[in-house]
């Protein structure tokens, strides 16, 4: 009986020692497999909140010497952009066929560049209480912009020649208007500004 006894009594030490044994294994499996997979650790969250930056700047929380930097730099380029600097420029202003066309305005004296000076003083003379002198302002205005028309146009016929010349192509499209726009702004306002002499010899550069 004792005996019996005794190996019952170890038959329970075995099975509780492989239930324990069970539970290490499972114990173990967990510990080695990540916990909450997929979901960030608070550290890693900390990490990328701190990582965040604003998309637009609020001015209110610059100080002046942020803010003062910041007109520098936008001087700085707008400076660059009328120099005609490539890297500061509008999209529609860069490349040497653009440069191109702004040197064929610039090299020249057209007549869109007085066009407007003159019309401010016709537009005067038409409210004088003399009848010839409205009549002759009327008149004097059609004039000009029928001069301005043909102006342009020799002006485009010239620059497209010597266009196709120099690039081996006939200009895109869209680059009469864009002479034609630049001609009849007066020089001194002409952005970029202009880079070449009245007279000049017109060429790629």
């Amino acid at each position: 009986m004792l005996f019996g006894k005794k190996t019952a009594t170890s038959e329970v030490d075995d099975t509780a020692a492989a239930e324990y044994a069970a539970r290490d294994r499972v114990t173990s499996a967990d510990a080695s497999r990540p916990q909450g997979k997929g979901r960030p650790t608070p550290r890693r969250r900390e990490a990328e909140a701190a990582n965040r930056r604003p998309l637009v700047v609020d001015k209110k929380t610059m100080s002046a010497e942020q803010k003062a930097k910041v007109r520098e730099e936008r001087a700085k380029a707008r400076e660059s952009m009328l120099r005609g600097e490539e890297r500061y420029l509008p999209p529609r202003d860069r490349g040497p066929e653009r440069r191109f066309l702004r040197d064929a305005v610039d090299s020249r004296w057209n007549i869109g560049e007085v066009l407007l000076p003159i019309m401010l003083f016709l537009l005067v003379m038409t409210f004088l209480p003399i009848e010839w002198a409205r009549m002759s302002a009327f008149l004097a205005v059609y004039g000009l912009i029928l001069f301005g028309i043909v102006d342009c146009w020799l002006l485009w016929r010239r620059t497209k020649k010597r266009f196709v010349q120099e690039f081996g192509h006939e200009p895109g499209r869209g680059s009469a208007w864009y002479l034609v726009m630049r001609s009849f702004q007066m020089r001194g306002s002409r952005v970029p500004r202009a880079a070449v002499e009245r007279g000049s010899e017109l060429g790629r550069r």
